[in-house]
């Protein structure tokens, strides 16, 4: 699929580990957007990360369009596509309609990978991060995945997998699934090692992808805390390789896929030359001492009268 490391995933897909992220806030211009995926699939990137919420799905399904048009590659099929259901259509009778219009923006016949991008629900269709707490409701884990399920079946999406959700949440959905999540993507970088988690996942078989892996500072709930990182930085320096790198390099060796999200082509391409050179012992040693601190705290979703009463109700402790 790529010349980038690809891993199985349980529905027997292959995934490659380095995605390109495309949310931005705010909103970056679309020409920009589409340019710098042309100009990644020119460099070798396969996989492209996306969601309703973010804006950036017709953009990617332009992008594709010109790069099967510019002979970068042969066919949609070279790519690996993942899009997200948003909260406002996280009802078991709205899952298919969120995907259907997802697929019209990307203008593609299927996605790779179909997230439910929160464990939570909005009243129907809703497509914002501005959430006003007033619309949220619980969410129908049950009918909610039977939907997503569907949706694999139906070919619509060739895996299925969730966003943001903790150990005990993934329980309570492996008790009604018939098919089992085949990725968790959450946020993950030094300063967010989530080992729990990614325990939890591997004794179930579920791949986690790490979403903001170098803390997420252009993001509504980014920090730069971990391109300021003085321990990191030593680490770069001694590497002769740049703080992002480290941070790839470091996502890359734990066994997770990572989607730096750039728009910049000499970063776009930095971030794809992490594969050919290891970090030491000691300096994964000194990277797993790091202080450890959740940058999105999923706030938004906490309500005195909804299901989240507190942010350590979303994670389940896991903050």
């Amino acid at each position: 699929m790529s010349g980038t490391p690809v891993t199985n995933l349980n529905t027997g897909r292959k995934m490659p580990l380095l995605g390109m992220g495309t949310a931005a806030f705010p909103l970056a211009a679309t020409e920009l957007v589409e340019s710098s995926i042309v100009t990644a699939i020119e460099l070798g990137y396969r996989h492209f990360d996306t969601a309703s919420v973010y804006e950036t799905e017709a953009s990617l399904g332009r992008a594709i369009s010109e790069a099967i048009r510019r002979g970068l590659i042969g066919s949609r099929d070279e790519l690996f596509v993942t899009s997200k259901l948003w909260c406002g259509y996280a009802h078991p009778d709205f899952v298919l309609q969120g995907l259907h219009e997802s697929l019209k923006d990307l203008g593609l016949g299927y996605v790779d990978l179909y997230l439910i991008h929160f464990p939570a629900c909005l009243k129907r269709t809703q497509k914002s991060f501005l959430v006003n707490k007033d619309n949220l409701l619980p969410l129908d884990v049950k009918g909610t995945w039977a939907a997503m399920e569907e949706c694999q079946r139906l070919g619509l999406a060739r895996s299925i997998g969730v966003s943001n959700f903790s150990c005990k949440k993934l329980t309570g959905l492996l008790a009604h699934a018939t098919i089992p999540p085949a990725v968790n993507q959450v946020e993950m970088h030094p300063l967010w090692q989530q080992r729990k988690l990614r325990e939890c996942c591997t004794e179930k078989g579920i791949h986690v992808s790490a979403y903001s892996p170098l803390g997420g500072k252009e993001c509504l709930w980014g920090s730069s805390a971990v391109m300021d990182s003085v321990e990191l930085k030593d680490i770069a320096q001694a590497k002769g390789k740049s703080i992002a790198q480290v941070c790839l390099r470091w996502a890359f060796e734990q066994g997770v896929s990572f989607l730096p999200k750039s728009f910049n082509k000499d970063r776009l391409k930095e971030n794809m030359e992490i594969f050919d050179w290891k970090l030491s012992e000691e300096e994964l040693q000194k990277i797993s001492q790091l202080p450890q601190q959740r940058f999105f705290t999923g706030e938004k979703f906490v309500s005195e009268d909804g299901l989240f009463k507190s942010v350590a109700d979303i994670w389940d402790g896991e903050v």
